[in-house]
Order: C-alpha cells, then sequence, then structure tokens
C-alpha cells in the first residue's frame, strides 16, 4: 500500500493523518456522505483478510536464514577437513604424482575448528563430519570430537567421520566415548590384490576388521564407501551387498567423479542404472527399494531378510542438487560451499584478523547465497579446475 507523501513538517496532511480529518471523523466516511452512501464499517472478513495479507508481505519481507541459499535450500550440514595427509593414495582422489602439502601455519588448529563449528551450529547446523585426508591420523582427533559434542546444548545433533580405516581400529572406542554417533569407512574392493592397486598402499584386512569391530562398538550406523571403477570393481557389487546379510552395514556405491588429478573418463564411469541392473538380475524381486530419506544423496535398496542395506550415491547421471543441505569448511580454512564448484572464501583469515563471529556469520550468508542451483553436467566438471579430491575432504 502506498502512503501518502509527507508534509513539509514531516506530517501527513490533515486529510490522511491515521485517516482522519481534524473532527474525527474517517475521510472515507465523508467521501461517503458526500456521495450520499451509507458510511458502513468495513466488513469483519475484509478487515481479516486485509490482517493476513500484511501478516504474509511481513513474512516475504524478512530476511532469510544465514544459511539458506537463494533457491531455498536450508544448508544444516558440515564437512570439515582436518587434515591433508593420508596414508593411502587412493587413484580417485590423490595424483600419482602427490600433492604439495599446505603448510601447517595456514592450516585450520583446533581452536578455530571448533569456533567455526560453533558458528555453524548457532545458525542451524545439526550434523558435522569430519573428512581428509585421513581424520584418524590426527593426534588430537579423539580431543576434537569431545570438543564437538559440547555443542549438543546449542543444537547439534550427529557426529560423523569419513575414514579409509587403516589407523582407525585402536581409536573406535574412544572415539565412540567421546560422542562419535557414525562413520563412513572407505573400502573399494574386498581383494587385497587389487586393494594394492586401487590404494597403492597395503591394508585390506585391516579395514575389513575395521568395519566389524565398528559394526559389533554399537555405533549409530556405519556405512561402507565403494567408488566404484569399470574394469577394476564393478564385478564386486554382489560381493559387498552380501556384507549386509549378517551385519546392519550400510553399502554406498558411489559414482566416480572428476577432481584435478585422478584422470576421471567417461568409459571409466559405472552408472547408476548398470550398477542396478546387474543386481536386479541376480537379486530378483529379492530386491526392495527403500524411501528416500531428506536431503538425500542416496538412493536406498535392500535384499529381502537381510539386516543391512545398500545404496548408489549418483552425482554424475542422477544429480541431487535440489536436496543439497552441505557445505564444506577444507583443512586450510576455506567455505566451499558446492563440492563440484571453484569459489571458495578463507574463514581462516577471518579469524586470524580478529573478526568478530557476526563477520563470519554474515561471510558464511554471502557465499551460500552465491551457490548455484546445480552443478554442471560430468564433462564439463572433467575440464573444470577444482582441487584434487584429498585437498576438499571425502
Amino acid at each position: 500500500m502506498r502512503l501518502p507523501a509527507l508534509a513539509r513538517n514531516g506530517r501527513l496532511p490533515a486529510l490522511a493523518r491515521n485517516g482522519r480529518r481534524a473532527c474525527g471523523m474517517p475521510s472515507s466516511q465523508m467521501r461517503r456522505l458526500a456521495a450520499g452512501r451509507p458510511t458502513l464499517p468495513a466488513p469483519r472478513i475484509a478487515r481479516s483478510l486485509s490482517s493476513a495479507s500484511a501478516a504474509r508481505h511481513s513474512a516475504s519481507e524478512a530476511p532469510a536464514p544465514p544459511l539458506q541459499d537463494t533457491f531455498g535450500r536450508l544448508h544444516d550440514y558440515l564437512r570439515i577437513s582436518v587434515t591433508e595427509r593420508c596414508n593411502l593414495r587412493c587413484q580417485y582422489c590423490m595424483p600419482e604424482e602427490g600433492i604439495d602439502l599446505t603448510r601447517s601455519s595456514q592450516l585450520l588448529t583446533t581452536p578455530e575448528i571448533l569456533r567455526i563449528a560453533r558458528i555453524f551450529v548457532q545458525q542451524g547446523v545439526t550434523k558435522i563430519r569430519l573428512t581428509g585426508g585421513e581424520p584418524s591420523i590426527r593426534k588430537d582427533i579423539v580431543e576434537l570430537v569431545a570438543g564437538l559434542n559440547e555443542l549438543r546444548p546449542l543444537g547439534l545433533q550427529r557426529i560423523a567421520m569419513t575414514t579409509n580405516g587403516i589407523a582407525l581400529r585402536r581409536k573406535l572406542q574412544p572415539l565412540r566415548e567421546a560422542g562419535m554417533d557414525g562413520l563412513n569407512i572407505s573400502l573399494d574392493t574386498r581383494d587385497p590384490r587389487k586393494f594394492e592397486l586401487f590404494t597403492r598402499r597395503s591394508g585390506c584386512t585391516r579395514v575389513l576388521q575395521t568395519i566389524a569391530d565398528a559394526s559389533a562398538l554399537g555405533f549409530e550406523f556405519v556405512k561402507v564407501n565403494v567408488v566404484v571403477m569399470r574394469g577394476q570393481n564393478e564385478d564386486e557389487l554382489s560381493s559387498f551387498v552380501e556384507m549386509t546379510h549378517e551385519d546392519p552395514l550400510d553399502v554406498r556405491f558411489i559414482e566416480y567423479m572428476p577432481f584435478d588429478g585422478n584422470k576421471w573418463g567417461r568409459q571409466k564411469l559405472v552408472s547408476y542404472k548398470e550398477m542396478l541392473d546387474g543386481l536386479l538380475r541376480l537379486y530378483g524381486d529379492r530386491l526392495e527399494r527403500l524411501p528416500l530419506e531428506p536431503n538425500h544423496t542416496a538412493k536406498g535398496f535392500k535384499i529381502r531378510g537381510y539386516r543391512g542395506q545398500f545404496g548408489f550415491i549418483t552425482s554424475m547421471t542422477r544429480s541431487f542438487c535440489s536436496e543439497c543441505n552441505r557445505v564444506r569448511v577444507m583443512a586450510d580454512g576455506n567455505l566451499k560451499v558446492c563440492l563440484f564448484g571453484n569459489a571458495e572464501v578463507s574463514l581462516r583469515d577471518m579469524l586470524r584478523s580478529g573478526a568478530s563471529d557476526a563477520q563470519v556469520v554474515a561471510t558464511i550468508a554471502q557465499a551460500i547465497k552465491r551457490k548455484k542451483r546445480a552443478h554442471a553436467g560430468m564433462d564439463t566438471l572433467s575440464q573444470m579446475p577444482n582441487r584434487p579430491m584429498i585437498k576438499i575432504g571425502g
């Protein structure tokens, strides 16, 4: 509704001030009298509709939450990379020639990680996942998890970690006691020989034992991440599904994704459809589709009668950008709002220059507002500059 112009003295003109003349009669009633029409009060329903319209207008004018982007996606899931170092050299994660590690002085310290985590939780983040590199080789990883656990009164609901499992086994119990809710353990093959080809290191048996121990320890969930690559492990899908027979595991088959230095090629990609069709031929009507979870990344299935389940992360052939609720903070403190985007902003530099929490929140909000509706197609992504996966955080 357009308001009348102010007079020079800053007041509304006499006719329009509060809608009345000086005599106290509303100007609308005076016009009705002049026209010979009755001066009935506005019906109650009209006033109610007017109030409702004003309320809607007010709601539309309210500022969006800092973690909501321009497409209405609310980002309540934060992934924090706590190290660039790793004890494996997986083909899809680290370039064969290795990487230049960031100087330790340029990496986030534990207090900085905890401050960033607190700021995000105060703005609505409910889940934090620690990644790397390999987070379990960080010396203070248990203390870091305990520090995150203290954020639960502020709204944090779940703490998880993605790990290769090599050095994790002896830390399983301390991590559980510190507040770790769940684990994603990467294992791309159950064959020790092929494991060495995939990771350029040994350790397959150790990872399998870590998965078994974690499953027995009572974590809220234990997921097994399997990156599927043609000519290397697409023949092992049923072997991984069988891991869900006796144990309540959740196996995730991940489409091979392009990152700097991982020599991605369309010919190496095994699509979601191809993987599912193969399992359908094997299991038939025993294979059951599960309901999609909110903000899903995986399309879930299970075999009737099996304790666990499995799913497909289909970033390349059936993206789930419309459901994305994730942002990432990398080990050097840069915020990345899309896994495949190359736009970054340094939160580390803000913290070290003395920025207040409010200033950090404003910067985060601006970055999230710039997030695109969806990432590019797979062939375009393979030509776009991006970090190696190990420097982003798995």
